[in-house]
């Protein structure tokens, strides 16, 4: 009796794994580097395509607003977090999407940093701009064109319209929140033969801190020291209203 108990035992207690393999079969990897505890800056990261209304293939790697929206909520609710850095590798995606992030990005009443590392194409731009200060990577590009529409398109003059009040929401947004005057950003939105397939230019880096879309080009280490700058700044406003 004894031994069949052990012996139907023994199975269960293989069956338990380590943290360690759990974390091997779930992501590849042995270690999971994080944010310490009492960090008080929340990263947010914007990478793939932005997922509208519609879900996209499982093959494409996405950003899903309905999971931004609350973390953005969330970090406004949090008085452990005193500033949010945004990190965008992104071509892009859906227009409303990405403008309700950008304008959720836009009010938050904590100082924002965003940097652009790799790409920060299309849609990707108004969220860029939307935070207090912007960097982007040397290498970093950003495409600027038309919007398009996809599905059914009825040929009726509305429909032109409609797509014509939309573009002005994305320009009246990039316009505001940066140092690019509209007339320049609708020159490379609207420019002929930069891109070979397509209407629009390529920005570069460099570029676009020159047409005035990003305030400075750099990397990680010069993004979290600005942000830094900006909470103590926000620190010592909110110090001196209380006084």
């Amino acid at each position: 009796m004894y031994s069949n108990e052990n012996e139907q035992e023994q199975p269960k207690e293989t069956e338990k794994q380590t943290p360690l393999m759990e974390k091997i079969q779930q992501l590849g990897q042995t270690n999971v580097p994080q944010l310490s505890q009492d960090s008080k800056i929340h990263c947010l990261t914007i990478v793939g395509q932005v997922e509208g209304h519609l879900q996209l293939p499982p093959q494409n790697k996405t950003t899903k607003y309905e999971h931004l929206i609350p973390q953005i909520v969330a970090i406004e609710q949090n008085p452990k977090i005193e500033g949010l850095l945004v990190i965008l590798n992104t071509v892009g995606g859906d227009v409303e999407a990405g403008l309700a992030i950008s304008e959720m990005l836009a009010s938050l009443s904590k100082p924002t940093v965003s940097i652009v590392l790799g790409g920060g194409h299309s849609i990707g731009v108004p969220i860029a701009v939307s935070c207090n200060y912007s960097f982007i990577a040397e290498t970093a590009t950003m495409t600027i064109h038309p919007i398009r529409l996809t599905g059914l398109v009825i040929g009726v003059p509305q429909t032109f319209e409609y797509l014509d009040k939309m573009q002005e929401r994305v320009i009246n947004f990039v316009t505001k929140h940066s140092d690019v005057s509209e007339e320049k950003f609708k020159d490379l939105m609207f420019a002929k033969g930069n891109l070979t397939r397509d209407i629009g230019t390529n920005v570069i880096g460099a570029d676009a801190v020159e047409y005035g879309l990003i305030n400075e080009v750099g990397g990680v280490g010069p993004a979290m020291k600005k942000l830094m700058d900006l909470i103590e700044i926000n620190k010592d406003e909110k110090e001196g209203l209380i006084q």
